[in-house]
């Protein structure tokens, strides 16, 4: 997971077919007591890229059903409208769980259609414990630090050191924070985000999530639908899914994009000089995996610190090139530096990252059920590996520490839902974070729902990254609400854009590195 965004602000799984329906108590409006959400105070705070934004912070019920308890703060973002029309407040989410949405909000500002952009207040916002709300959660700094263990666990040693990692992240959790897990969770934020409304006093909301925030977005509709005036979820987390056969189900997703970007080296061979053969090409990778495993380049990047940073590959085509120039010199010319420098980039963990994954986990640890039993996560994790080996054990020991997790599960939501207006959903059909299924499993759960697929687009978050035909529909639907009908499993096709070419210049990667797509998927990062 890499950093999303800078602060702006200072701080003023379960098998598909076990939902239930959202229990009663999480299901109603806890405005009752004598709390009293106090109206956010605006003040600049813009940057370079976002010169408009402006940062609040709202205090809200650490438990909703107990508004007079302890209270914590989000921290809020906002760039405000400035046409006559106003369509109210736009909320924005990045993802994660932990994904911080301060920047976000700028971004969306800046990348729609002026006309558009200027009808709405965007809205963004770091959910409970993230960024520069508080209290932020840092379960155990530096727990990513280079070099971890093997993430393949070929040896009882190896096993038992990842598994003694996991066991301390939650043991630290459970130390430092146990009387906030029982709140870091979907339905608590999904509150917040109904707190957020009440507090900009909108009668309804708008809300436009990406990746886990399509989630979180659906269970918000679903707690409060009266309050949903328009909802755009884009690369959709499977709602039947959450969360420990979604991560199984991603392994084979990642494998085969991982598998596209080797086949897009082989076919420029001419430039990085590994082969036309995308199985040679493979095989020559996961010899530099085994490589790096003996021997950590720079004594940094080892085994999993490889996969590390060749995962955001699977997020974005536009990573391809330099991971791809890494790969080569470490390989034809015996020069790890670049691939140190990729690690750096892609797969490196900060202090933003370490908040960010430990709320990842509080959400997802929290949010359903996950084996107790290590047996087995044992044999599902080798069952997946055989034929997804890329980043089926990395991403096990990624969630690894739900199998230890303090707070007892929540039951996953049902967000079956036929009381909402028109709702626009996007979703690539070769996605791997988030894949194609989900989008079409939820486009059957909320009745009147409009799927707008991306047909053999791989990246994950489609809409404000280049792509006219999706931006057009985003657009229009944000505009007046109209959304595409069609028959069939989606109601309208855009065709992906081109893969990305090795740049032929320095001005191609500067140009590259800050178009609208790499700077969403900076915003976005990694692991949703």
């Amino acid at each position: 997971m890499r950093r999303r965004a800078a602060v702006l602000c200072g701080a003023a799984a379960v098998l598909a077919g076990s939902l239930t329906a959202v229990p009663a108590e999480a299901s109603a409006p806890h405005s009752a007591g004598t709390f009293r959400l106090a109206k956010p105070t605006w003040r600049k705070c813009g940057t370079t890229d976002f010169p408009s934004l402006q940062c609040a912070s709202l205090k809200v019920p650490l438990d909703h059903a107990n508004p007079d308890g302890r209270q914590v703060t989000l921290a809020l973002s906002r760039v405000p409208h400035t046409a006559e029309t106003f369509q109210g407040p736009l909320l924005v989410n990045p993802g994660g769980p932990g994904g911080d949405g301060l920047a976000l909000a700028g971004f969306v500002a800046a990348a729609l259609p002026k006309e558009v952009a200027a009808q709405y207040d965007v809205i963004g916002f770091d959910p409970r414990g993230v960024g520069a709300s508080r209290p932020a959660l840092d379960c155990e700094p530096g727990y990513f630090g280079p070099v971890r263990p093997d993430s393949v666990p070929g040896t009882p040693e190896a096993e038992r050191a990842n598994l003694a990692r996991a066991k301390s992240f939650a043991a630290a959790c459970s130390t430092k924070y146990g009387h906030l897990l029982p709140y870091i969770d979907t339905i608590s934020a999904a509150h917040d985000i109904e707190a957020i409304r009440q507090a900009l006093g909108a009668k309804k909301i708008n809300y436009f999530g990406y990746s886990y925030g399509t989630y979180l977005g659906a269970v918000y509709a679903g707690l409060y639908p009266q309050r949903v005036r328009r909802l755009v979820l884009d690369s959709i987390a499977d709602p039947t899914d959450v969360w420990y056969t979604a991560n199984l189900n991603q392994d084979h997703a990642f494998n085969d994009r991982h598998r596209a970007f080797l086949a897009w080296v082989a076919r420029h061979d001419a430039r990085y000089r590994l082969g036309t053969d995308p199985e040679r090409v493979e095989a020559t990778w996961y010899a530099m995996r085994a490589a790096l495993a003996k021997k950590p380049a720079g004594g940094r990047v080892g085994a999993a610190e490889l996969e590390d940073t060749y995962l955001p590959g699977a997020y974005f085509n536009g990573y391809w090139p330099p991971l791809a120039e890494a790969f080569a010199a470490y390989v034809n010319r015996k020069n790890a530096e670049p691939l140190v420098e990729a690690y750096e980039k892609f797969g490196a963990i900060d202090a933003a990252d370490d908040n960010s994954y430990s709320v990842y986990t509080a959400v997802q640890c929290r949010d359903a059920f996950w084996p107790r039993d290590w047996h087995q996560w044992r044999a599902d994790n080798w069952a997946a590996y055989e034929k997804a080996p890329f980043m089926t054990w990395n991403n096990a020991w990624y969630n690894a520490p739900c199998a230890f997790w303090p707070t007892e599960s929540l039951r996953p939501v049902n967000v079956a839902n036929g009381k909402l207006p028109p709702v626009l959903l996007f979703q690539a059909t070769a996605d791997a974070a988030t894949p194609y299924e989900g989008g079409v499993t939820l486009h059957r759960l909320l009745a009147g729902s409009s799927l707008v697929v991306e047909q053999g687009g791989g990246n994950h978050g489609i809409t404000l990254s280049g792509n006219a035909c999706l931006d057009k529909h985003l657009a229009a639907y944000l505009t007046d609400g109209t959304v595409p009908r069609g028959f069939g499993e989606a109601d309208a096709a855009c065709d992906a854009l081109p893969e990305p070419k090795p740049p032929a210049t320095a001005s191609d990667k500067a140009a590259s590195a800050s178009s609208n797509g790499a700077v969403l998927h900076r915003l976005l990062g990694f692991r949703h």
